[in-house]
């Protein structure tokens, strides 16, 4: 359901959808010795504290124009950190573009208002008790009221973190009415959340949509195509370990990988 700006501005009142977004990253890395493993922790901890979390949500919310109201920030121990912003919305109109299936900008452009609203970001670093796989994933969630899409958020988001995997969902509940009272469920028009997402990434993932259209309910999951061991040894390249080794841990990473995309552990070749 496609809806003209003058469509738009003829609202009962205002609008009352609440679109949500979540965005989910995953980064893996094998860790053959305890050393390592604690190493790439560290790595891990240092690259995505919570300054830095907060910095990336702060750059979500100038980029759409909202106003932060209030910041909580935590760092754990011994690992991960949250962060949690409630944002009001901004000074900046929402232009015409702000409902089409488009990337949205990289964040030194502010095309976008945001209504009463919240954005959460919070870590899970863990690992393999055995097999010497350790993962990361961050998840985050933009969450607005009104008019404008949090999928416009997506394209920075995506450039924010270097992923090997990520899943993405967006839902758009309750309703407006127009200005004869008729409800609207949803105020864009939309088939797949890789319509927000740039063709340079899509070409770098395999893609799966699982959408659930008169639900207004989304899904879409990327696993990175090119596989590169030396991208997920941590402190050395394959050059330095036998060809055996290389294929053992390779077959390792990968069933690491498929089982995090596929959502399901999957038995032993």
């Amino acid at each position: 359901m496609k809806l003209t700006p003058e469509q738009r501005i003829e609202l009962h009142g205002f609008n009352n959808l609440t679109k949500s977004l979540s965005f989910n990253m995953y980064d893996i890395c094998y860790t053959k010795t305890k050393e390592e493993r604690e190493a790439y922790l560290e790595y891990i901890d240092e690259q995505y504290n919570a300054e830095r979390l907060t910095a990336i949500l702060e750059a979500v919310s100038d980029m759409i124009g909202a106003h932060v109201l209030n910041v909580a920030r935590q760092d754990y121990f011994p690992q991960g950190a949250s962060v949690t912003m409630l944002v009001s919305e901004g000074p900046i109109i929402a232009p015409s573009e702000s409902l089409e299936k488009s990337p949205g900008p990289l964040p030194e452009a502010l095309v976008m208002h945001l209504d009463k609203s919240h954005i959460t970001v919070h870590t899970y670093p863990e690992y393999h008790p055995d097999e010497g796989i350790s993962t990361f994933r961050a998840d985050i969630d933009v969450s607005t009221c009104g008019e404008i899409s949090p999928l416009k958020a997506l394209n920075y988001l995506i450039h924010s973190f270097d992923t090997d995997i990520m899943t993405m969902d967006f839902r758009v509940r309750g309703f407006t009415r127009d200005k004869n009272g008729h409800k609207l469920f949803i105020d864009q028009d939309i088939n797949s959340i890789q319509n927000y997402i740039p063709e340079k990434v899509k070409d770098q993932y395999d893609m799966i949509d699982v959408n659930v259209y008169q639900e207004n309910i989304f899904h879409t999951k990327c696993k990175l195509r090119e596989f590169d061991l030396n991208n997920y040894l941590f402190g050395y390249s394959k050059d330095k370990i036998s060809q055996s080794e290389e294929k053992e841990i390779t077959r390792r990473l990968k069933r690491e990988m498929d089982e995090i995309f596929f959502g399901r552990n999957m038995k032993e070749e």
